[in-house]
């Protein structure tokens, strides 16, 4: 019975390792800041600093922003026109759009190879997600989500190799980014799209996992722990007091999540009652464990009748000697011990 459990024991040791290295950079990313890489305030211009072009800008003045077409919603486009009014041609920027046609324009020609994959997302928003990586890959720039405006000229953000914002309380978002062409990091995050297009029935989870936010930030946590976020491949962290809210920032958010459905809600909520989804996970992993071993005790530790060691009969036979054998059919009856 002891080996039994020992054996039980470990199996559920070994189960739980390998549970816990599955979801192990998740938990990293909890404790992960990447304060290291920050862009801090002391190291940009001050606001009311006059417009100047870092000495030598990794990243060009590319402005890039994704849509089903030419037609933006009124609710983003004061958004869109103060990124417009700040970033013009007189400037040296150049603002592209990427319509859903131009979208697969540019894949067909230039990334075929991803295709299949890129043509069988179930969401549109995956495609809009992917896009950015390739275009940032291909040709370099900034890339914001419509529901961005801007507060200040991007041209600080130019001199790094290439930049993602922090998002709280975890990881990084890809709805503001920039990067110089040909960064490994995209290169990188480009190559793993297709391993990571899976199903998770939610919709809200599988965009996040496959090609969103998570998806980003669990690249961002290989890249770094691979040793390779250093040099003209580091990744520079934009954090919220750099991102908005403040009269220094560079951007401002707008009403957004154009592709939010039904289990948003559901998501949302266990965040809010995280202490509620805590016990009830709890509750639900002793319930599994304490199956898992009555199953395990009562088919595997169970011996069949008649089955028992030699070892065993003997000791009882020692303890108990007023036991004897009365047939060949392993059955007994109680006689005396002074019989004659």
């Amino acid at each position: 019975m002891r080996r039994g459990i020992l054996i039980f024991l470990l199996l559920l040791l070994a189960f739980l390792l390998l549970a816990l290295h599955q979801v192990w950079t998740l938990l990293s990313l909890l404790i992960v800041s990447g304060h290291q890489y920050g862009i801090t305030k002391p190291s940009l211009p001050a606001l009311d600093s006059p417009r100047i072009d870092p000495p030598a800008p990794l990243i060009p003045k590319l402005l890039h922003q994704t849509w089903q077409n030419t037609s933006i919603p009124e609710v983003w486009r004061s958004a869109q026109q103060s990124c417009l009014d700040l970033h013009t041609k007189e400037d040296g920027w150049e603002y592209v759009l990427w319509t859903d046609d131009k979208m697969d324009e540019f894949m067909r020609k230039e990334y075929g190879w991803f295709m299949d994959t890129f043509e069988g997302y179930r969401y549109p928003i995956q495609r809009a997600d992917a896009i950015r990586y390739f275009v940032l890959y291909h040709y370099g720039g900034v890339y914001l989500d419509l529901d961005d405006g801007c507060n200040r000229p991007l041209e600080p953000l130019l001199q790094y190799p290439a930049w993602v914002r922090k998002t709280v309380p975890t990881g990084i978002s890809n709805d503001a980014m920039g990067a110089a062409p040909g960064h490994p990091f995209f290169k990188r995050v480009m190559d793993e799209l297709k391993s990571y297009d899976r199903s998770w029935i939610l919709p809200y989870i599988t965009v996040m996992g496959s090609t969103g936010p998570l998806f980003l930030s669990v690249m961002w946590r290989h890249y770094t722990t691979d040793g390779l976020n250093e040099g003209d491949g580091v990744i520079r962290i934009l954090f919220p007091e750099e991102y908005q809210g403040t009269k220094w920032a560079f951007f401002t958010h707008h009403l957004g999540n154009s592709w939010h459905g039904q289990d948003v809600q559901l998501i949302f909520w266990m965040a809010h009652n995280w202490w509620l989804v805590t016990i009830f996970g709890f509750l639900l992993g002793f319930s599994i464990i304490f199956a898992i071993w009555w199953t395990y005790r009562r088919f595997v530790l169970k011996k069949p009748a008649g089955d028992v060691p030699k070892w065993k009969i003997a000791s009882v036979r020692s303890r108990f000697p007023f036991w004897r054998r009365a047939s060949a059919q392993k059955e007994y009856e109680l006689v005396s011990q002074h019989q004659v």
